[in-house]
């Protein structure tokens, strides 16, 4: 699979040549047609018809068109598209691939824009993975945390408490798997890297920290992640019947068929869970009764570190319509569309917009997670890191029974040479 560092030269070479067509002044008049890529369905029919509407009505005589992206390949798809004569203007792009991006000329400097945008009202997080050598090039579009959700059922039939402490989360998820044969008492798939960081992360541990200097340190051998990855094997053995190479797609179905006792997913699961029985993908909207919904607890009580899951957002370099792709975004960044997301259970852009999550159990469990959620490390090569697919087969080969600290040192290895090439 082709890597964003060798496809970068290419990137740079394309947007040097477009960056003479247009800048950021000259959008190639006043009226244009906008093509905005949104990857996968979380993005809400209401918020997708609202961007169109407003920025139509407020620009007339042009043209806003939603392109809707598979999440599946879309780096290479973006490499392609950004370095190529008809590139969108506005992308989506994953969190943890935003700096892959930023740091090779793919988007427009919205530096002097930030304050116009949000400033600090933006997730900072987001902002972070979204700048390069000081600049802001990519902005939030919205976060979201995993949480808990359990069967209530469950737990009160085999009388166990509902954990406050991620020690005692693995041993309600043992002491359920014990009292319900065939359930797995945590849903722990071998390949489902983001449930696997909080173990990490709550001992302790990272995945790499860079130095003064600039390089990257990897630390899966470190006493603390070889303490969080010995919580993990533990869940794996003793309370999951995931496959231990499976990558956790579509855990709503094990969920609805009685086979979960307790399932950490991204908070907009609840959706997937309690859709009806003639979605496209069936839901189990007659377990609601039963559905428990909290943060994973820490280590120390209140909310864990789980990765924040989301997006960003940002105007291609390659954009002939740079004025008008701006204005878009200034919607898309909007208290009005940025609501839109927080009511449909998507963590907004903004912090002063968290309260649009609701009062729900979800939305609280989702605020709670949000304020104690990480990011994986901001490098450049991040995103070519995700393509190797070290993490989950590191993970897997754990779950299979490899050798924590062997499988540890190998995993560093790799990858202080992929984020240090």
């Amino acid at each position: 699979m082709k890597k964003i560092g060798i496809a970068a030269l290419g990137v740079v070479a394309a947007l040097t040549l477009a960056g003479c067509a247009g800048g950021a002044d000259d959008g190639g008049g006043e009226t244009g047609d906008i093509r905005v890529w949104l990857n996968g369905t979380d993005t809400p029919q209401e918020a997708r018809d609202y961007l169109k509407a407003t920025f139509e009505e407020q620009n007339e005589g042009s043209t806003l068109t939603i392109e809707e992206q598979a999440w599946t390949g879309i780096v290479d798809k973006l490499t392609t598209a950004l370095s190529g004569s008809d590139s969108p203007d506005i992308v989506e792009i994953g969190n943890t691939q935003s700096p892959g991006f930023t740091t090779v000329g793919a988007f427009m400097d919205l530096t002097d824009k930030y304050e116009e945008l949000g400033g600090d009202d933006l997730l900072p997080g987001f902002v972070e993975v979204g700048s390069a050598d000081g600049k802001f090039f990519a902005a939030p579009y919205y976060s979201g945390s995993r949480i808990v959700f359990y069967r209530t059922d469950m737990f009160e039939a085999a009388g166990i408490e509902v954990p406050t402490t991620l020690e005692e989360y693995v041993d309600a998820g043992v002491a359920l798997a014990e009292a319900n044969p065939g359930v797995s008492g945590i849903y722990m798939p071998g390949k489902d890297q983001y449930n696997v960081m909080p173990f990490i992360w709550e001992n302790g541990g990272e995945i790499a920290v860079q130095g003064d200097d600039g390089t990257w340190d990897a630390q899966f051998s470190s006493p603390e992640s070889i303490a969080g990855l010995e919580m993990y094997k533990k869940v794996s053995d003793d309370a999951s019947l995931a496959p231990k190479d499976g990558d956790g797609t579509n855990p709503q179905v094990p969920f609805c068929a009685d086979e979960v006792a307790i399932l950490s997913a991204a908070n907009w699961l609840q959706g997937s869970i309690l859709a009806p029985a003639d979605a496209e993908t069936p839901g189990c909207p007659e377990v609601e009764p039963n559905l428990g919904v909290m943060a994973l607890p820490g280590m120390d009580g209140g909310a864990a570190q789980v990765f924040a899951g989301g997006s960003n957002i940002a105007i291609s370099n390659g954009s002939q319509n740079k004025d008008l792709a701006y204005k878009a975004l200034q919607i898309i960044l909007s208290d009005e569309y940025q609501t839109i997301l927080g009511e449909n259970g998507l963590v907004p852009a903004k912090t002063s917009l968290s309260g649009t999550l609701g009062d729900t159990p979800a939305a609280e469990a989702s605020a709670e997670a949000a304020a104690n959620a990480k990011l994986t490390p901001a490098s450049p090569n991040w995103a070519d890191l995700e393509q190797t697919m070290l993490l989950q087969d590191f993970f897997s080969a754990i779950a299979q029974g490899g050798d924590i600290p062997s499988l540890a040192a190998d995993a560093d290895a790799e990858i202080e040479r992929i984020l240090n090439g």
